[in-house]
């Protein structure tokens, strides 16, 4: 035991069959079972696990691992238990090098090939890394061929010494993204079969279902009963032995076959006691759709899903669906059943959950699953990606989530899941009604919409405004290929509604080139007379089917355009003629290169997909501006496809990176101020040293003279400085006039501190004074710790005006080469940056690092709140710090990569 065994949290995991694990850590009481753990094993393991098959070892491992604290011995150990018996048991003990630990592993004899030591090693090397060690030893038997494979299979650097018959194996614990690709494919294998009982389930229970219509419990029986479903069907209930058809059972225990789901449909009081009957039964998964839990419910429902391993949907849900064929499964309350199809829907509100249903249904392109999320206690929207993914079925994801449990697990899933299949999400939320108080400019511009826009953009999801535009994006989505560019050729046959459409489609960032003169010849060799052809084609009233036809035909082979938006108005020359204009693009030729939306301003439905001869679909919109807006997210979309995933570049040699120095200067500073707070300019600057961030050459005074000798060691060619004064939790120099420029001269020095003397008495500890700093573009970088979604970068113009302009882009840490590159190409004042005007572009390299390194920054530190530097100075020459502040809260983070449920 260490001394902070009691401070480190009690996690549950999944094996990769689907199980449910504790991981926590070795307690005194937990002697009996560690030592039953060794005795039950064979000789032979027992030999490879001590090199030697003594049945004293059991009593002396597990005299080891419950041993008092020991304050320096750097001993540590975690265990793995099911259902409250300990099967598996993970430690290590640092070496001389404070930097390197011994570790060791044992598991169960019945337990070998099921994932628990690799689970176990998982979550040793999160507590490893988090206790600044960066090197696991571990001695084997040469034949010990499983453990060494499951240090082969980590995903970690390892390197093997062989020594006769024993091997020491040496293990890097950097976090690298092969080693988070390891952990995520572990996870992902993991998740999805502990859902198949969720959403594969063989039986199903509904508990609670009435004999009384009305009731929500008998809504859903009567749904999965008459929607078909292919596997067994069970009614809870002790007042009926039949309800809709459906067996009823006195309770749960008296099912005849044990049911994988159990759909609860109790009274909140009721849900701890029904939950932990299910989990006595054998029940794999609960769907609860009760609501109104208090606190003390809420967490007995939860101890028990994880004491009996039972995956959660709820409480608070409408319910799930899979409509695979095979299953039939729709237990939901929804009026109707959804169709068929292949969007996967994952909701918190039931309401939305309703209306993306019914859209979905009412175009055609139905649903594979869906999952009413509800409160969200466990099953959550990063577990539905993992699981559309695997389905074979699902080749559009849908979600509204109302919140995030993991946002940087669910960001690399998404990362993942969106370069198989659109995912779309409504971006809820985004008003200013949640932001916080904030008093550095970095907190004040990290709004919840930029965080989440951030997100979303970084992980390549496609982000709505509204359900509306959500299922007008996915019908495009669904039925078009995606566009090379954001290029748009409009076709009308009404200026009107032309202009309409070009309107719509700049404002959506579309652009509308002008066509060749090749292609304006051609095109009106096909169109009848009184057309007008320019970046609009205006076909006018009395085109008819062929000649539309052949018009699109035509741009479709033009390369200068990425996609086709026909707006179409009935007129009486069609009727008359027996022409229907939207007949030329639904029998046009099949399997077009480009993407088409019709645009039809008398339609009565906000979109619809009209269906085609080859058996595809055009979508059909009511207003120009959903078919802008679809037709830009599906240009986003190719661009973001486009890309290679990003990498976080290695941070060069040329200013080291010294990790166990800045977290010693923040641990001091926490030792010193346990409320934490902003740092004094010393220790800020040491802070930023640790990485290598380029600050303006400095001094600290505390008094006149040492005011006028820092002044005079600082002075640049023009001999001019500038003094700022200082005093704990100062926040904005310049709106409090503490700060001097152009000062000459030590009589200007002398003057300017004893301002400040006078005017902050009693408040001022001291002055900074730098040399004057040449002239440039100012710029502004930032961080803030956000309590779900991590740190978040951010950047833009900076001085005076940061916070009027709100010039800035944000991108969540740890940052790739992408979102760097987008970070300094976001903001209005970019072309600044690039040599506008012919001035010539700033130092953009010396940018890059800078936003690197204070990425990596508050990566390492989860104690860092705030880092605003603001301004920082850009020359062709350098990039430079001006001015610094930093913000330190006491706090630890959860490891956001490491495998556990919610």
């Amino acid at each position: 035991m260490t001394d902070d065994t009691l401070s480190r949290p009690t996690v549950h995991a999944l094996l990769p069959d689907g199980t449910t694990v504790c991981v926590r850590p070795v307690l005194p009481g937990d002697h009996k079972q560690l030592q039953g753990l060794y005795e039950d094993m064979s000789a032979e393991n027992l030999r490879l696990r001590f090199f030697a098959a003594s049945r004293r070892s059991a009593a002396m491992a597990a005299d080891r691992a419950c041993a008092p604290p020991r304050p320096g011995s750097g001993y540590r150990a975690l265990l793995a238990e099911s259902r409250g018996q300990v099967i598996g048991l993970a430690e290590y003990e640092v070496l001389e090098d404070a930097a390197s630990a011994e570790m060791s592993i044992a598991v169960a004899d019945t337990l070998h090939h099921h994932g628990v030591g690799t689970l176990l090693v998982e979550h040793l090397v999160s507590a490893a890394r988090a206790d600044g060690i960066t090197t696991f030893t571990a001695d084997a038997l040469a034949e010990n061929h499983e453990v060494l494979r499951l240090f082969a299979d980590l995903g970690l650097r390892t390197t093997r010494r062989f020594d006769g018959p024993e091997v020491r194996c040496v293990i890097e614990l950097n976090e690298d993204d092969g080693y988070l690709s390891a952990v995520e494919a572990r996870g992902r294998a993991a998740d999805v079969a502990s859902l198949e009982p969720l959403l594969r389930p063989k039986a199903v229970a509904v508990v609670g279902a009435g004999r009384r219509p009305g009731s929500v419990g008998r809504a859903l029986l009567h749904h999965l009963h008459e929607g078909g479903f292919t596997r067994r069907l069970f009614a809870v209930n002790p007042c009926a032995t039949s309800i809709l058809g459906v067996p009823s059972h006195p309770s749960v225990s008296a099912l005849p076959k044990v049911p994988d789901l159990a759909v609860l449909a109790v009274p909140a009081a009721a849900l701890p006691d029904t939950a932990e009957e299910c989990g006595k039964a054998g029940v794999r998964a609960l769907l609860v759709v009760s609501a109104g839990l208090d606190s003390r419910q809420a967490e007995a429902l939860m101890a028990t899903c994880r004491t009996y391993g039972m995956r959660l949907v709820g409480p608070n849900s409408l319910g799930i669906t899979n409509t695979d064929p095979a299953l039939s499964l729709d237990a939901t309350f929804a009026a109707d059943h959804p169709r068929r199809g292949t969007a996967g829907v994952a909701v918190q509100s039931g309401g939305v959950g309703i209306a993306l249903l019914d859209g979905l249904s009412r175009l055609g392109i139905g649903v594979s699953s869906f999952a009413s999320l509800g409160d969200k206690y466990d099953v959550s929207g990063n577990d539905m990606l993992q699981w559309w993914e695997s389905d074979g079925r699902t080749d559009l994801a849908l979600l509204h989530l109302e919140s995030f449990g993991n946002p940087r697990a669910f960001s690399r899933t998404a990362r993942r899941v969106t370069r198989r299949m659109p995912v779309l999400t409504v971006d809820a939320g985004r008003t200013d009604a949640g932001r916080r108080a904030a008093a550095s400019h970095t907190a004040a511009a990290a709004t919840p919409t930029m965080t989440r826009q951030a997100l979303f953009t970084q992980a390549g999801i496609t982000a709505t405004r509204s359900v509306g535009e959500l299922l007008e994006t996915a019908a495009l989505l669904h039925s078009q290929p995606l566009p090379k560019g954001s290029r748009v050729a409009i076709v009308t046959n009404a200026g009107g509604a032309g202009v309409l459409a070009a309107d719509a489609c700049v404002e959506a960032g579309l652009s509308l080139p002008a066509l060749t003169p090749s292609v304006v010849e051609s095109l009106y060799a096909v169109l009848p007379d009184g057309s007008t052809v320019g970046n609009l084609v205006d076909a006018g009233a009395a085109v008819t089917e062929e000649q539309l036809g052949d018009c699109v035909d035509l741009i479709m082979r033009y390369p200068g355009i990425d996609a086709v938006l026909v707006a179409l108005v009935p007129t009486a020359v069609a009727a008359a003629t027996g022409d229907d204009l939207v007949r030329a693009l639904t029998n046009g030729p099949a399997h077009r290169a480009l993407p088409v939306a019709v645009v039809r301003l008398e339609q009565d439905l906000p979109v619809r997909l009209l269906p085609t001869r080859d058996g595809g679909a055009i979508p059909s919109y009511a207003e120009p501006g959903s078919a802008a807006r679809a037709l830009a997210h599906a240009s986003r979309r190719a661009a973001w496809l486009s890309r290679p995933a990003g990498t976080v570049p290695e941070l060069p040699e040329v200013a080291e990176v010294d990790t166990a120095r800045a977290r010693t200067v923040a641990e001091t500073y926490l030792a010193a101020h346990p409320d934490g707070g902003w740092l004094d300019p010393r220790t800020c600057a040491e802070l930023l040293s640790c990485y290598g961030i380029p600050q303006l050459p400095w001094s600290w005074a505390e008094t006149e003279d040492d005011a006028v000798i820092a002044a005079e060691r600082l002075r640049g060619p023009d001999g001019r400085v500038v003094m700022k004064a200082h005093w704990p939790g100062q926040l904005h120099k310049s709106e409090q006039h503490a700060v001097h420029l152009d000062l000459e001269g030590d009589a200007q020095v002398r003057s300017a501190f004893r301002d400040f003397e006078t005017r902050f008495a009693g408040l001022m500890t001291g002055v900074v004074v730098q040399p004057l700093a040449a002239r440039g573009t100012e710029v502004f970088a930032g961080v803030v710790q956000d309590e779900v979604f991590g740190p978040l970068v951010l950047f833009g113009l900076g001085g005076t005006a940061t916070e009027v302009l709100a010039d800035q882009a944000a991108r969540l840490a740890p940052l790739t080469d992408h979102d760097v590159h987008d970070l300094i190409t976001a903001p209005r004042c970019a072309p600044l940056l690039f040599g506008a005007h012919g001035s010539g572009p700033v130092d953009l390299q010396g940018l890059e690092q800078l936003l690197l390194r204070l990425s990596r920054l508050a990566v390492d530190l989860p104690q860092l709140a705030e880092a605003d530097f603001d301004p920082v100075l850009t020359t062709p020459e350098a990039v430079t710090v001006l001015d610094a502040r930093v913000r330190l809260l006491p706090r630890t983070v959860q490891d956001p990569y490491l495998r556990r449920l919610r």
